[in-house]
């Protein structure tokens, strides 16, 4: 199994999420938050409040999968957030030793 992990623009989730779905791929996560990077657009800053020397948000997508299905995902997530300009973000992939349901 692997855990996928992308850092995208916020205005991107809808198009990435719609676009896994509709790939039967329904099951993921989303986080919001704030980010400092080398990878900010010049044209666009996003000021957080909260922690003034971040200055742009960004989505967290988590997903979890097959080992077959991790470039079909990967594919979607860079297709679907992709702009062509820096701060489009960057995805990370992981083994997954185990995954265990809660509720059995």
């Amino acid at each position: 199994m692997k855990e996928i992990k992308a850092f995208i623009r916020t205005n991107k989730v809808n198009d990435v999420a719609l676009n896994l779905q509709k790939n039967s791929f329904c099951c993921f996560s989303l986080f919001e938050g704030d980010g400092s990077g080398n990878f900010s657009d010049p044209d666009k800053e996003y000021p957080s409040l909260k922690h003034p020397y971040l200055h742009y948000k960004i989505a967290k997508l988590e997903i979890v999968c097959n080992k077959e299905d991790e470039n079909t995902i990967v594919k979607i997530i860079k297709e679907h957030a992709h702009t062509g300009k820096s701060g489009d973000g960057l995805i990370y992939v992981s083994n997954v030793e185990q995954k265990v349901r809660i509720r059995d």
